[in-house]
């Protein structure tokens, strides 16, 4: 229950700090025009079937969890976001849920997908605005581990999650009606993964 309770602190906090700045700019660009959800991609998908966008969650779904096969073991013995779950055990899902879709995924898709995409996509086009935002998202998850792991896995690790940002933010845009939904289920389900892993010791 405590790691329930803390997860569920730290999801408020982590949604304030992240929503800071696109509700600072939408106060100051946007409020007359529109509303804070629609402007940030908080709206439902529509077209979804016409679009086959759940076929399309769930095959990006299936390559990042894949994927992310290949970093959790490369990266074993190293400490990331969800090693506060290691050893858990399956009694950890509530907290692990909260911590994947509340307290990391719907934040960042707040800051990359819903905010750094579209306000560059808007001066300088999709492919512009996707790019950025991938870049910035694999920097900000692999950065941090270049002094635990090294120039090159440091690397491998910003490609992968930037690749897969870049994925995100297409699906989104292309498939999902500009809903940061589909990149939200995305990303949820692979911290989920990630986290249950870390429970599990899977990887230990």
């Amino acid at each position: 229950m405590d790691l329930f309770i803390g997860q569920l602190i730290g999801a408020v906090i982590q949604m304030i700090l992240f929503s800071l700045i696109p509700l600072v700019w939408w106060l100051i660009t946007a409020r007359k025009k529109v509303s804070f959800f629609e402007w940030a991609g908080l709206i439902p998908v529509k077209g979804f079937k016409e679009n086959k966008t759940f076929a399309w969650i769930l095959g990006i779904s299936a390559a990042f969890m894949a994927l992310s096969v290949f970093m959790l073991f490369m990266l074993r013995g190293v400490e990331t976001a969800a090693s506060e779950f290691d050893g858990a055990g399956i009694g950890a899902l509530p907290a692990i849920a909260v911590y994947a879709c509340l307290k990391t995924a719907l934040p960042e898709e707040i800051v990359f997908r819903g905010f750094l995409l579209k306000r560059i996509a808007a001066k300088f086009g999709f492919t512009a605005g996707n790019i950025v935002q991938s870049v910035m998202f694999g920097l900000l998850h692999g950065v941090m581990f270049f002094p635990l792991t090294g120039a090159v896995k440091t690397v491998l690790i910003i490609l992968f999650t930037g690749g897969i940002g870049f994925c995100m933010g297409y699906v989104n845009e292309k498939k999902g009606s500009g809903s940061v939904f589909p990149s939200w289920c995305i990303h949820a389900a692979a911290n989920i993964f990630s986290g249950l892993c870390s429970a599990l010791m899977i990887f230990s």
